[in-house]
């Protein structure tokens, strides 16, 4: 199965998530953001970084470069899509994830290694999470405090929306109710602030991302939805 990473101007993670794809067994090709073809992708990747160098909003500007055209139909017609750190932000403002990023309620840039809990283990990117399992991973962002109002976000915990939370003191952005990722109500559209890319290896300090990364890519192995 392949994979493909969407690279926009200002991606800094991009290879990082090629590289953990292709440890979890996928084929895997860089996307330019400027070219609305996903080439056979199964699965697509939105990377973190400062695509646009997050000018107005972080997302803002991505969210209307041509290959975004094509993540939508993958997505409709239930293709699997990650977002991660920036590619979170850049799925909530293309409206294919609810919510908002905003400002972390620090003000400042927040980065280390975060504890994340898996509030679901029954969907295409965390079949490999053990139950009650916390993984370890970093964070790298200004703008990841999770956003939205009580009522929708009662809902989106109703729908089982929430993916994963921080655990306790792991919480440095300020996200409402400890949110650290959330899944589209289709179950086929996720994002995270943490990034799994950068705890591949254990060299780099954790390989827990991989959880992620390997569901990721035996779900499209045993369903299929190619772009």
């Amino acid at each position: 199965m392949k994979v493909g990473v969407v690279v926009f101007p200002g991606s800094n993670c991009d290879r990082d998530a090629l590289h953990a794809a292709r440890l979890a067994g996928a084929e895997a090709e860089l996307l330019w953001h400027d070219d609305p073809d996903l080439r056979g992708a199964d699965a697509v990747i939105l990377p973190g970084g400062f695509a646009h160098g997050d000018y107005l909003r972080s997302g803002a500007i991505a969210r209307f470069s041509p290959i975004m055209g094509a993540v939508r139909e993958h997505a409709a017609r239930g293709g699997l899509v990650l977002g991660i750190c920036n590619g979170f932000q850049v799925l909530t403002e293309a409206g294919l994830l609810p919510g908002a990023l905003l400002r972390n309620a620090s003000l400042r840039f927040e980065h280390g290694w975060v504890d994340v809990l898996a509030e679901r283990t029954d969907t295409p990117f965390t079949a490999h999470v053990p139950a009650g399992g916390v993984l370890r991973m970093p964070i790298a962002h200004g703008e990841g405090c999770y956003f939205l109002p009580d009522d929708e976000l009662d809902a989106l915990e109703s729908r089982g929306q929430v993916l994963f939370r921080y655990a306790a003191s792991s919480n440095r952005n300020g996200s409402l109710r400890d949110v650290a990722g959330v899944i589209s109500e289709r179950g086929n559209v996720a994002g995270l602030m943490p990034h799994p890319e950068r705890a591949a290896e254990r060299l780099l300090g954790s390989d827990d991302g991989m959880l992620l990364m390997r569901s990721l890519v035996e779900s499209v192995a045993r369903t299929g939805v190619a772009a």
